[in-house]
C-alpha cells in the first residue's frame, strides 16, 4: 500500500469511527470525543505554539506606533492582533493541507494531525476558510482600502504554502504573506499606506526572509532527500552569513525609522537589547545543528519584542512628560 493510500484509508476509518461515536455514545462520552477532535484542530493551527503569530505581530505593531504617533486607535488595535492570529492559523491549516504528502518524511513534522490521520485534508481546508472568513468579518468593521487589501492578504496566505516544490524562496513568498499587515495597518489607521508603511513592509519582508531560513535549516537534511526548495539549500555555506546580514538589515532600518520619527533614547536600549538577541543567534545558527538553530528560530519573538518595547516605552514616555 502506498503511503498516500494508506494515509486515505486511516482517515476514511478515523472519520468513520467518529460518526459512529457521535450516535451511539452518551452526552458525557460525546462531549469527551468533541474534546479530542477540538484538540485535533487546536494542533492544527499551532494555537498552541503562538510563535508564528508573534512573528506576524511585532512588524504590524512596530508600524502602527509609529503612523499613529504612538496612539493607536483601539479598534484597529484590537481587530489586526485578532486578525493576525486567525489569519497565522488559517495559514497553518492550509499549510498541512499542502504538505500532507511530504511532512510524514520529516522528523519534525511527521505528528502533525493530518499526517497521523487526526484531521481529514478537507477538514483542515474548512478550517482553514473559516478562520478567514471570521477575519475578513473584523476588516469589515475597517474602512474600504483596508478591505480591498485583506482580499491581496488571503491570496498571499493561501499561496505561500505551494511556492516550497516550484522555487527555491518560498521564503521570500512567506515575507509578502506575513508582512501584508503592515501596509493594511497603515490604511486602517491613516486611511492610506503610508510611505512609512512601505519601508516597514519591506523590511518585514527581509525578516521573514532571515527568520524563516534559519527555520528552514533545521529541516534541511530531510528537505534535500524530498526535493523541497527553500533558501537554506540555496545559500548553501553562504547560510550564516547571509541571514545575520538580513537581520543587521532589518535592525538598522527599524532603528533608522524610529529615530527618523523622534525616538530616543528608551528606543535606543530596545534595539540595543535586540542586538544581544541578535549576537546570540549567530553563535546558534553557526554550528549549523538543527536543534540550536531551532532555538535561533525561536529568539526571533524576543528580538521584534524587544523593539516593539523600546519604541512603546519611549512613545509612552513622551506623552507622559507633555
Amino acid at each position: 500500500m502506498s503511503y498516500a493510500h494508506g494515509q486515505a484509508f486511516i482517515i476514511v476509518a478515523q472519520n468513520a469511527t467518529f460518526n459512529k461515536s457521535i450516535t451511539t455514545m452518551s452526552l458525557s462520552d460525546t462531549s469527551s470525543l468533541l474534546a479530542d477532535r477540538l484538540h485535533h484542530y487546536v494542533r492544527l493551527v499551532r494555537a498552541d505554539k503562538p510563535i508564528g503569530a508573534a512573528l506576524l505581530l511585532w512588524p504590524m505593531l512596530w508600524t502602527l506606533w509609529i503612523v499613529s504617533g504612538g496612539k493607536p486607535g483601539w479598534a484597529v488595535l484590537t481587530v489586526f492582533v485578532c486578525g493576525t492570529f486567525l489569519m497565522r492559523s488559517a495559514g497553518c491549516a492550509i499549510n498541512d493541507f499542502a504538505d500532507r504528502h511530504i511532512d510524514g518524511a520529516v522528523e519534525r513534522s511527521q505528528n502533525r494531525p493530518i499526517v497521523t490521520g487526526a484531521v481529514s485534508p478537507m477538514e483542515a481546508v474548512m478550517v482553514a476558510v473559516g478562520l478567514s472568513v471570521v477575519s475578513f468579518l473584523l476588516v469589515l468593521t475597517m474602512n474600504r482600502l483596508t478591505i480591498a487589501l485583506s482580499f491581496v492578504g488571503v491570496g498571499l496566505a493561501f499561496l505561500y504554502p505551494f511556492t516550497k516544490r516550484v522555487t527555491y524562496w518560498p521564503q521570500l513568498f512567506l515575507g509578502l504573506a506575513f508582512g501584508w499587515a503592515v501596509p493594511m495597518v497603515s490604511a486602517a489607521e491613516l486611511g492610506e499606506i503610508a510611505p512609512v508603511a512601505w519601508l516597514f513592509y519591506f523590511l518585514a519582508i527581509v525578516w521573514a526572509l532571515a527568520y524563516d531560513t534559519i527555520y528552514a535549516m533545521v529541516d534541511r537534511k530531510d528537505d534535500i532527500k524530498l526535493g523541497v526548495k527553500s533558501t537554506a539549500i540555496l545559500f548553501a555555506e553562504h547560510d550564516v552569513t547571509i541571514v545575520m546580514v538580513l537581520q543587521i538589515i532589518v535592525l538598522a532600518g527599524v532603528g533608522a525609522i524610529g529615530f527618523t520619527n523622534g525616538l530616543s533614547w528608551l528606543f535606543l536600549f530596545g534595539l540595543i537589547a535586540a542586538a544581544a538577541v541578535l549576537a546570540r543567534q549567530w553563535q546558534l545558527i553557526s554550528t549549523r545543528e538543527p536543534a540550536k538553530c531551532f532555538r535561533a528560530f525561536m529568539l526571533n519573538n524576543h528580538l521584534g519584542g524587544a523593539i516593539f518595547l523600546g519604541m512603546f516605552l519611549d512613545f509612552f514616555t513622551r506623552q507622559m512628560m507633555s
